[in-house]
């Protein structure tokens, strides 16, 4: 209570009624795999050419990864954390410049194609010296190390066919860590402990290539054009156990899944990994299901061409948790513009993020044109489609006229309750709406006064989404009900410091089987 030790006139703010519920954002997607280059830890892109700047191109015959992130954005999507994962064997490139260490933004044989140049800073003081140094990255294209030249000195770069394909500069900077040009300020540091662990979204947008650290605050890295060396990949390829993100002995890779599960990547709600096998889908759909909030993208094999063999819910799992799309797509390479097969699990990305702005998360995600899509592997017709339906595939058809569409909007699950996408998608932005702007409620008192409040902010809430379609019913009361009193809590569960609120929501369906009767009308029926 305030205290009144003056006469006078206080004034006081005191808050009543319910909260606003804000909704949360439903289409922002995570998608796994391996990439030409770049860090482990997930970062976050808003464009494909973004994705280029920090994951390098097109790379590999089975990498999969950039053509889901073109297929993301071209269909609609917004934002994308892109999880580079690496083999658990995999070597860091780098090299020492003094006391400096500089290192490869992430593990990887590509840290062998980039060269580091010293130099003194471009800015001097009244003696004429520099007042700091400047350090210079450059990344070569091609599969092999990066040549033993200066690539800043134009007569050195011309005796090589190789070219460079992306560049950083940092200049003026300084050891000296009051100064805002402190090296440790304006460039990515690295933690010997954690790896990159540190670097999350909020690192140097400029640093795309290198991480730097001093062993001293006072000494000056010394000059000189250096090689990246002792980059390597792991020799098995990458496997189920490097999308989880488990131990290394005794140091943690934080990449895949495991990051996934830290705090700055709280909103993410889709998540993908392009042509993996079952136990990596069984291993993202346990991730869903653990986060609660997040919903599965699986792909069909490629060259499944028996297409009634397929049956998702035995090779993969049965869960309400995830999506099952067959067949794959014939593409456009974004790097070449050669016609290229890839999975559909990117280009369904891109068509969840546009139904869920052009329409709402309770829209089913069907019925929808993939774009950047030329072909499908193989076509489907209607008696196949009969096949694969009850059993959770949904397909891609070309369809005439019309265009190539996902046509199926089903999980994987075999309750009849959940078998809907938008369905379960709906709950999960209704649960997630909710828990995300109820946490003021925790340690208030527990009694009716706080019953009421909570009972009337779920209540505008869920009246806002009932009038703009999401749920069925003619009333507020055929469409949900909210019941926090005596009757949800007993004696017991105040005392334990329990609320307990009911909610029943009453979810739209999609129209998947549209049927018209038609019969013939005479004069004489009307008699």
């Amino acid at each position: 209570m305030p205290e009144y030790l003056h006469p006078g006139v206080y004034i006081e703010e005191v808050e009543r009624g319910p909260r606003p519920v804000e909704g949360v954002p439903t289409s922002t997607a995570a998608i796994l795999g391996e990439t030409e280059r770049g860090s482990i830890t997930p970062r976050l892109v808003t464009s494909y050419k973004e994705y280029q700047r920090w994951f390098g191109r097109v790379f590999g015959a089975d990498k999969y990864v950039p053509y889901a992130t073109n297929g993301f954005f071209e269909n609609g999507g917004k934002r994308a954390y892109i999880c580079r994962i690496v083999g658990q064997a995999a070597t860091t490139a780098e090299e020492n410049f003094g006391d400096f260490n500089v290192r490869a933004a992430g593990p990887g044989e590509w840290g062998n194609r980039v060269t580091i140049k010293i130099s003194d800073g471009s800015t001097k003081d009244s003696n004429n010296e520099s007042i700091g140094f400047r350090l210079r990255v450059a990344y070569w294209d091609g599969s092999e190390p990066a040549p033993a030249i200066d690539p800043f000195d134009s007569e050195q770069l011309a005796t090589t066919d190789r070219k460079i394909t992306h560049i950083e500069d940092f200049d003026d900077l300084v050891t000296d860590e009051t100064s805002p040009d402190f090296y440790g300020k304006r460039f990515p540091l690295i933690d010997d402990d954690i790896s990159d662990k540190n670097q999350g979204p909020e690192s140097s947008a400029l640093a795309m290539l290198v991480r730097l650290s001093g062993v001293s605050a006072i000494a000056r890295p010394e000059n000189g054009v250096k090689n990246l060396t002792n980059g390597a990949d792991d020799a098995t390829p990458v496997a189920n156990d490097d999308f989880k993100g488990l131990p290394a002995g005794e140091r943690r890779i934080d990449q895949g899944l495991s990051a996934l599960e830290l705090d700055p990547y709280r909103d993410v709600a889709l998540v993908y990994a392009p042509q993996v096998d079952p136990d990596t889908s069984k291993a993202i759909i346990s991730h869903c299901e653990k986060m609660k909030f997040r919903f599965a993208v699986v792909d069909a094999p490629k060259g499944q061409n028996s297409a009634s063999d397929l049956n998702p819910r035995n090779s993969v799992t049965d869960t309400t948790y995830a999506a099952f799309y067959y067949p794959w797509l014939v593409t456009s390479d974004p790097q070449t513009g050669v016609r290229k097969l890839t999975p559909p699990g990117g280009h369904v990305l891109g068509v969840y993020a546009r139904s869920d702005t052009e329409r709402g998360v309770f829209k089913a995600p069907a019925n929808e044109i993939v774009r950047g899509a030329f072909s499908v592997e193989f076509d489907i017709n209607d008696e196949l489609q009969d096949v694969l339906n009850p059993k959770g595939v949904n397909v891609i058809r070309s369809l005439p006229g019309r265009g190539i569409r996902v046509w199926g909007a089903r999980t994987l699950s075999s309750n009849a309750l959940w078998k809907y996408v938008s369905v379960r998608r709906l709950f999960i932005f209704l649960e997630r709406s909710i828990y995300e702007n109820t946490q003021w409620v925790v340690f208030e008192p527990n009694d009716q006064t706080l019953w009421s409040r909570v009972t009337d902010t779920i209540r505008l809430f869920l009246r806002t989404q009932w009038r703009l379609g999401a749920l069925f019913g003619a009333t507020e009361e055929e469409a949900f009900f909210i019941t926090c009193d005596e009757t949800t809590m007993s004696q017991d569960d105040i005392l334990n410091g329990r609320l307990i609120c009911e909610i029943g929501i009453a979810p739209v369906r999609p129209a998947e089987f549209v049927i018209f009767r038609i019969f013939q009308h005479t004069n004489e029926s009307q008699q």
